[in-house]
């Protein structure tokens, strides 16, 4: 066939797809993302025909012309759709552009812009988790959105450094390697959510020719540690073996096969026979602490482990109360209670986990990985494996979307070992593992569902009096995480109301299911959803609009951060800008009400409602996070960044190229990166919390700084100059999000169609305003899917929604326009006044659109998502009272 306008020799295999002959051919283009023909990433054109190479046979192209996203660019000239994609800056971690670069080009005129009937039906078949659509919206409109680069690049929308690339699908991400000479590593899962391994045969495996390894609970380590990944590995249990004799969801993984192709191991993975005792199995988190519960993790010492009562299946547990809550329920003027739930919900990165790992000259093993967390996956790798830590090198590429799914240790561990156990037998080789998407369902942590019970009372002016919450937090069968999210999700929700009596108790359970873990807000969503619900039914008793009940009850600067005991005191208002977030969305959504675009659609009964939802996040993990970082100007004006943080559309590398530009004064087109990398610095905890701008940026600010003062300080401007920073990650500020909402409901078919959407944002100044816009824009869509649609659907501890055609991200047509408004606050503590806030959009989001559907149909729905079928029978519950009400 011809590539790119290059014949490429070689003959399909039987039944291969396209993309897969493609990327064994060196066309790395074509993404990996679904196998399924959903995402798009993998877009080509065959014969100027837009297809999805996964679901292509390989075959059919045989005679004819593919072009990839590489194949659309004349030499150094890009295209005008690559052009578009560019100028907009309609992308965000990159992992989908090249698909959809390609998919526009077929619709696109000769100056790149598309114009067609039905836009959003046309790209139907193209998915991005990070973006929320906007700029891509921009892109085949013809916007633009970046601007050129040069001095003064602080608080300007430059473009990222690998935009260029990314739109020619160049941009390497983390399996984008030849593949000559490569294992690959297939793992054996569980049928049952419970059960012992009696006897393990793999002979019939072992002696398939191509298979060179086989792992089993007999071949790993006997150390036991956590999948999680925190500072200190401390924080979570150390509940999980590598390979265990006792599996404990459904899809756990039991064995690993290593051999010279993905199908031979696969191949190898069906002759392992495994003689199971099936054990009881508890799959019910209220059900998990009862008397008699099946144990999930009752053969643990609690000490050993640090599982607060494994006889209980409780991995972690807060409770404390300050003031007398009883006392302020009795004395308040209105009280409210209600019970809210959670559904689980996967990050859905474009990405799978994938790793790739080989000893390098040296005999250090080396591991390329999907992860944000470069630095600890280094160092757990060290302490499973019995390695001194200078014998490991992580690194990572660019990262196809992370979303907190990426601060795991998912593959890294069984690809280390394969490669080690070669390297013993004396066959030492690469090793590979990508995890397809079915697995990324399956077995991957995923979102923690949470029960949330919350009681409010208030005086006569609606001013808080008690606030009771009781949270229940399932785990599944992991503790990676849950206490951290228990903790986290019960801290800044809790924190931001000012209230004399507060009571919170909340424990996380294990249970026989697929494990949860870190996910976007990490924790904040699920009871952010179910506080602000109650507030705005305690603003309707109080007769009082949902931003004043909010402004007479949050903190303020001088106020302590309150949640069941004493505050910690290391987190602070390095400023403050949540009463402009306040004013900015409710004078939006009175300022739109009544223009066009905020009416319901003609011709059917709809039910219109307003609703809002405030947020707060400390702009720094706590209980440890620190960077350090080294800038060096070399003699021709260029300029060196070598940072650990992974870049993974956090925007983390366009941040730090600002940064030094700005504290340099060059042009940013002369900073060169070196990141995510664990030789490229002494240490970064990584990239969660939104920590890239506010921890890793202030190391590399200290850095750049440092040259500076060498330079003004006489030294030799011939020779390089080197300066070094670090960052502790304390004392910790707070940043705020508001987020306003119109929609429309029709209680004959339960539609919900979103009218207006506002988010006002405290990000402190504004390094990139496109940039954080979009980080803004991808936060909402994904809050709206986990609101409306995104469910991980279980039966019998069975995942029955294991595809992104049954799971339903939301594709463009889903996602509405949002305002995007600034709050203006210069922070103290962060680099020239900014804050973080990759993380925290998405947290206001589930509850505003709540409110709404409640202030539509005069009834409260208390579950995520709010799906169709939900939100009709919700509907049916209306009564001529409650209609009045509404």
């Amino acid at each position: 066939m011809i590539v790119d306008g290059i014949p490429v020799p070689g003959t399909p295999a039987p039944g291969q797809c396209l993309r897969t002959w493609l990327r064994g051919a060196g066309r790395t283009a074509v993404k990996k993302g679904c196998d399924a023909g959903d995402c798009g990433a993998c877009s080509v054109l065959l014969d100027g025909t837009p297809v999805h190479s996964c679901v292509t046979p390989a075959a059919r192209a045989v005679g004819h012309e593919v072009t990839t996203a590489a194949g659309l660019a004349d030499g150094e000239q890009l295209s005008p759709v690559q052009r578009r994609f560019v100028e907009a800056g309609a992308f965000q971690c990159g992992f989908c552009t090249a698909g959809w670069v390609v998919t526009a080009t077929a619709l696109a005129g000769e100056d790149g812009r598309v114009d067609v009937p039905e836009p959003d039906a046309a790209f139907k078949g193209n998915l991005c988790r990070c973006t929320g659509y906007r700029s891509i919206r921009d892109a085949l409109a013809g916007r633009t959105n970046t601007r050129p680069t040069g001095e003064g690049a602080f608080g300007r929308s430059i473009g990222a450094p690998a935009g260029e690339r990314l739109v020619r699908g160049c941009e390497p991400f983390t399996l984008d390697l030849p593949e000559t000479d490569v294992l690959h590593l297939k793992l054996l899962r569980s049928p049952h959510a419970h059960a012992r391994i009696r006897r393990i045969d793999t002979a019939a495996c072992e002696a398939l020719p191509g298979v060179r390894l086989v792992l089993t609970h007999h071949d790993v380590p006997q150390t036991r540690y956590s999948t999680a990944r925190h500072d200190s590995r401390l924080d979570d249990p150390d509940d999980m073996r590598m390979l265990d004799d006792v599996v404990r969801f459904r899809r756990q993984r039991v064995a690993a096969v290593v051999a010279d192709t993905v199908a031979l191991a696969e191949l190898g993975v069906s002759l392992i026979e495994v003689d199971y005792e099936v054990l009881p199995a508890v799959l019910d988190p209220e059900e998990a602490r009862a008397p008699g519960a099946p144990l999930v993790h009752g053969d643990k010492d609690a000490g050993v482990a640090r599982i607060a009562e494994p006889e209980r299946n409780v991995v972690a547990a807060s409770h404390g109360e300050v003031g007398d809550v009883a006392a302020g329920l009795a004395g308040a003027a209105y009280k409210v209670s209600g019970t809210w739930r959670t559904a689980r919900v996967t990050h859905a990165a474009l990405e799978t986990h994938g790793a790739r790992g080989w000893l390098d000259e040296d005999g250090r093993l080396v591991v390329r990985t999907s992860t944000q967390v470069p630095f600890l996956v280094r160092d757990e790798l060290a302490h499973v494996l019995g390695l001194d830590r200078d014998r490991v090198r992580v690194t990572t590429a660019r990262v196809g979307g992370g979303f907190g799914g990426k601060q795991e240790m998912l593959v890294e561990d069984v690809v280390a070992l394969a490669v080690l156990r070669l390297a013993e037998r004396g066959t030492p080789a690469p090793v590979q593992l990508e995890l397809t998407r079915e697995e990324q369902f399956t077995s991957v942590p995923c979102r923690h569902p949470m029960r949330v019970e919350v009681e409010l009372g208030a005086d006569a002016d609606g001013v808080l009096t008690a606030m009771r919450l009781d949270v229940l937090s399932d785990t599944g069968a992991y503790g990676n995480h849950a206490a951290g999210v228990l903790f986290h999700g019960c801290h800044e929700s809790v924190a931001l109301y000012r209230c004399a009596n507060k009571r919170v108790d909340a424990e996380a359970v294990y249970t026989h299911q697929v494990p949860s873990g870190a996910f976007r807000g990490y924790g904040l969503g699920q009871v952010i959803f179910a506080i602000e619900s109650a507030l705005d039914e305690l603003a309707r008793k109080a007769g009082l609009s949902p931003a004043e009940v909010r402004r007479r009850n949050v903190v303020v600067p001088g106020d302590d951060f309150v949640v069941n005991a004493p505050a910690s005191g290391d987190l602070v208002f390095g400023s403050y800008g949540l009463d402009q977030c306040l004013d900015l969305v409710e004078r939006h959504l009175a300022e739109t009400r009544d223009l066009p675009a905020a009416q319901p659609p003609a011709g059917e009964d709809w039910r219109v409602g307003e609703g809002m939802a405030a947020a707060m996040i400390a702009t720094i993990p706590p209980r440890g996070h620190h960077a350090d970082a080294a800038v060096t100007r070399f003699p021709d004006g260029s300029v060196e960044v070598a940072v650990g943080s992974a870049e993974f559309g956090n925007g983390t590398a366009t941040v730090h190229v600002q940064i030094v530009a700005e504290e340099l004064h060059v042009d940013p087109r002369l900073v060169r990166l070196r990141s995510g990398d664990t030789d490229a610095a002494t240490h970064d905890t990584g990239a969660y919390g939104s920590t890239g701008s506010v921890v890793a940026g202030m190391a590399v600010a200290e850095a750049a700084r440092s040259v500076r003062e060498q330079l003004a300080a006489g030294a030799d401007p011939t020779r390089p100059v080197v300066g070094r920073g670090e960052h502790h990650g304390t004392p910790r500020s707070v940043a705020f999000n508001v987020h306003g909402v119109r929609v429309a409901v029709s209680p004959a078919t339960g539609e919900l169609r979103v009218l207006t959407s506002v988010q006002a944002v405290d990000a402190g100044v504004v390094i990139n305003p496109e940039q954080l816009r979009g980080q803004v824009e991808g936060g909402v869509a994904q809050g709206l899917g986990s609101a409306l649609y995104e469910e991980i659907v279980l039966r019998d501890g069975e995942v029955t929604t294991a595809s992104l055609r049954d799971y339903r991200v939301p594709q463009i047509a889903d996602v509405p326009h949002t305002e995007v408004l600034f709050a203006d606050t210069y922070d103290r503590l962060g680099p020239r006044g900014a804050k973080s806030m990759s993380e925290a959009p998405y947290n206001p989001v589930a509850p505003a659109v709540a409110n709404a559907v409640r202030d539509a149909l005069g009834v409260r729905p208390d579950e995520l998502p709010m799906s169709r079928d939900r939100l009709w029978r919700l509907a049916q519950t209306i009564s001529p009272s409650t209609e009045e009400d509404a």
